[in-house]
């Protein structure tokens, strides 16, 4: 998108339920209103991730007429921002350009996602103790319904990235049960089925490696696999079993 200088703000609409805006060689203001069509949800979550390279700008999130900063100029941060979105209120981003005498190879944008109402996103907008706590057995048995990723198998390794305020997990997989896209890749010349993959989480949760088999779900955001409940596999196993026999488990997990 290129602006075309004939208004002060210019105005777009977008009903889809993630995409991406990019504005090349940003002057004046763009606001861009996000109107998803969302079956039944009233309220729900929105998520925000400027792009790496964004410049020449400031991104605002628009709340009842106000404007709240959420990036400003020259900011480095590969920051996701999630709040409380829908209702009667339209969600709506403003992005505000800086004066520039050259504003060439100047770029705005960001990514944007209405994350299912289940996903480890709810979990990572609560405070730092409640996100950062194991998942209840209610919780647990949901994860292997909705969540976005289940796979079963062992971490390899830990690192910890200070800027970001994140940790990831070097997972490998024995067992894919599901995936939504590919962030877990087959290995390839394996003379067994084996996945490899990273899943990230908060850098305040602490997480270590540790020995065994784990059952690891969560969600993705921005193409990137997100924690959700990682128990035990042995656990969870006789926690599906014995919710199964009481016929309170929610969906049908396979067993092999």
């Amino acid at each position: 998108m290129q602006d075309n200088h004939l208004r002060a703000v210019q105005q777009v609409r977008l009903h889809c339920t993630e995409g991406s805006v990019e504005w090349i060689y940003p002057s004046r203001a763009l606001r861009v209103v996000l109107e998803p069509i969302l079956a039944r949800a009233q309220r729900t979550t929105l998520c925000i991730k400027p792009f790496r390279g964004f410049r020449g700008a400031s991104l605002f999130i628009e709340r009842t007429g106000e404007l709240d900063l959420l990036m400003a100029d020259g900011e480095r941060l590969e920051r996701v921002h999630c709040f409380r979105a829908g209702g009667r209120q339209k969600s709506a981003l403003f992005i505000q350009a800086n004066p520039q005498e050259d504003i060439s190879r100047r770029i705005a944008g960001f990514h944007y996602e209405f994350p299912r109402r289940w996903s480890s996103a709810g979990r990572l907008r609560r405070p730092l103790q409640a996100a950062c706590q194991p998942c209840n057995n209610t919780e647990l048995l949901l994860a292997v319904c909705n969540s976005d990723f289940v796979i079963r198998g062992s971490i390899r390794n830990v690192s910890h990235n200070a800027e970001r305020q994140t940790s990831m997990v070097e997972v490998r997989g024995s067992r894919m049960y599901r995936q939504r896209s590919g962030v877990f890749e087959r290995e390839v010349g394996a003379q067994v089925p084996n996945w490899r993959g990273h899943i990230h989480t908060l850098l305040a949760c602490h997480v270590r490696p540790g020995e065994g088999l784990f059952l690891f779900t969560g969600a993705e955001h921005f193409g990137e696999a997100w924690l959700g409940c990682a128990p035990r596999f042995k656990d969870f196993l006789a926690l599906y079993l014995r919710a199964k026999r009481n016929q309170q488990n929610p969906c049908d997990f396979p067993l092999d």
